[in-house]
């Protein structure tokens, strides 16, 4: 886990971000998780503009991008009009095939220290309502939950229902064993 290098996204990684995103998509559905993402949704052109107006993070290993998140500062869709003091996690996902267990707990908490380094309050995220297992891996990383969201719109796809959560940035989880 230590040789895992964080940085912002270019262009270049674009082709990188969709096979991650269509294999952590993949990865999904063997795991018997249906309805959160489906192969061939997002496009390099949807990660584009996440970076015009957000960050979106990579995650290297052996100079090849096996993780990656999208941290948005507004996200009206989900969580209506708001002060700016969040950050809002999207799309974080690894290369099962790539990285060791807890890789996805390495980056979510670099989001969370990057959320906290701009002065936001609050790291914010949303899953699929009903997905059991993504919302106990969030409560398990000190999220809580705060509402839900019905008909949210989705880029490549029908609108769908969320359950919202969040946690206050900086806030410290307890480390797996």
């Amino acid at each position: 886990m230590n040789d895992l290098r964080l940085r912002l996204a270019a262009d270049t990684d674009l082709a990188d971000l969709v096979r991650l995103r269509d294999d952590a998509a993949r990865w999904m559905l063997a795991q018997g998780i249906t309805g959160q993402w489906r192969p061939g949704e997002l496009d390099g052109d949807h990660f584009r503009r996440i970076m015009e107006r957000g960050e979106v993070w990579v995650a290297e290993s052996d100079g090849r991008v096996v993780g990656a998140w999208e941290l948005w500062w507004e996200d009206e869709d989900a969580w209506g009009p708001q002060p700016p003091n969040a950050g809002y996690v999207h799309r974080l996902m690894v290369d099962h095939d790539r990285v060791a267990p807890g890789a996805g707990g390495q980056l979510l908490r670099a989001a969370e220290r990057r959320v906290a380094e701009k002065g936001r309050a609050w790291v914010r995220l949303d899953c699929l309502a009903g997905n059991e297992r993504l919302t106990s891996y969030y409560l398990d990383s000190g999220y809580r939950i705060v509402g839900s969201k019905e008909g949210k719109p989705q880029p490549g796809g029908p609108p769908k229902s969320f359950t919202l959560l969040e946690k206050a940035a900086g806030e410290p989880v307890a480390e797996s064993p």
